[in-house]
């Protein structure tokens, strides 16, 4: 992976590689496999808006346990001042909508920070010359968890093809902190989030769905699988463009 990695930064021309680090264990390895083949030339990037303080002390762990270069960028502020100007233009259209649409807002609001977050990687890695490693898995990948142009928003995706044990299994050859291989996965989006409860099955079962097929699962969490796949689609292909007949 690392050679990959290496051969990805000289192929494009670049110096090395911006990572988003958000004390999970996704990041960590990534970050960890970028020094690996860029050693001078790796940057990570710890990015909190709203979160919980947790996840930036587990960011500068990994930091700090593989001498990463770090750097802390707060999008508390510019997160608050975009969504206060963008209600306030917005209002209430269209006509009829309902201002305290608890669950529309909410996910309006947690795509946002992940938006901004890849600009602010962008804006690293483009006066650095580098370029930016994502940090999603195959198994997020596969149902589209992530958010467009956010987290997804990446140059190369170096554990695409990993599931989740796999990442964790890899986190621990390379000693990620078994504190933060440990600890429940989460975006990070809002208070409590986590991974597996938003989505409604465990990674477990998602891999086994990947590995084995449907018949590994209840008709009732395949269901559910398969929903996030086909809803997700779009994700994953590049925008439809017109074609004039």
């Amino acid at each position: 992976m690392a050679e990959w990695l290496r051969g990805r930064v000289h192929e494009a021309g670049a110096r090395g590689i911006v990572v988003g680090l958000s004390g999970g264990v996704d990041s960590a390895v990534v970050a960890r496999v970028a020094q690996m083949a860029v050693p001078d030339g790796v940057m990570t990037v710890i990015m909190p808006a709203h979160s919980d303080p947790q996840d930036a002390e587990d960011a500068r762990l990994v930091a700090e346990a593989f001498g990463l270069r770090m750097m802390t960028v707060d999008l508390t502020r510019p997160v608050d001042a975009l969504l206060v100007q963008a209600q306030q233009a917005l209002g209430t259209w269209p006509p009829g909508t309902v201002a305290g649409d608890e669950k529309t807002a909410r996910l309006a609001f947690a795509n946002l920070k992940p938006r901004l977050r890849m600009t602010t990687l962008y804006y690293v890695a483009n006066r650095l010359n580098y370029l930016v490693a994502g940090t999603g898995n195959r198994s997020e990948i596969a149902i589209g968890y992530y958010t467009k142009y956010g987290d997804g928003g990446v140059d190369l995706l170096p554990l695409g093809s990993l599931v989740k044990s796999e990442v964790r299994a890899l986190a621990r050859d390379l000693g990620v902190p078994s504190r933060v291989i440990d600890k429940a996965p989460s975006a990070g989006l809002w208070p409590g989030q986590t991974d597996e409860g938003e989505m409604g099955f465990t990674y477990a079962e998602l891999e086994a769905y990947l590995r084995e097929g449907p018949d590994a699962l209840t008709p009732a969490t395949v269901m559910k699988i398969e929903r996030l796949v086909r809803a997700s689609e779009h994700k994953r292909r590049l925008p439809p463009v017109f074609e004039p007949q």
